[in-house]
């Protein structure tokens, strides 16, 4: 099974960047749907976007047009590039993987291994 670790979070102030990475154990075509997540304090896990074995990108309409995912199966990392950060973009941030091709793309309960997270803060 495929591990995953986060890292590139931190504290920028909006309209900033921040470009976060996910390095896993193995990334290769066979796994279906890697995405990110976020959290926020007192708030549901939500999906921010996702991205196919094949390349096909989703995104969720608050980040859409900001946000850009990208795989790089060769090196194995998933990148999350922000812009245009938002202070309602504050959140603890997961990249996680799945091994079904079928459901929502961003329904968070449909992945099954989680890296621990990495945490932006974006101020005002």
């Amino acid at each position: 099974q495929v591990q995953l670790g986060e890292s590139g979070g931190g504290s920028v102030q909006a309209g900033g960047s921040l470009r976060l990475a996910c390095t896993g154990s193995a990334y290769t075509a066979d796994i279906p749907y890697i995405g990110w997540f976020r959290q926020a304090p007192g708030k549901e896990r939500e999906g921010v976007a996702s991205v196919s074995g094949m390349g096909s990108t989703y995104y969720s309409n608050s980040v859409k047009g900001r946000f850009t995912i990208s795989r790089d199966n060769a090196k194995n990392i998933l990148y999350l590039q922000m812009d245009s950060l938002k202070p309602e973009d504050t959140a603890m941030y997961y990249c996680a993987a799945r091994q079904r091709w079928t459901g929502s793309v961003l329904d968070p309960t449909s992945y099954t291994t989680w890296g621990q997270g990495t945490q932006v803060t974006v101020s005002s």
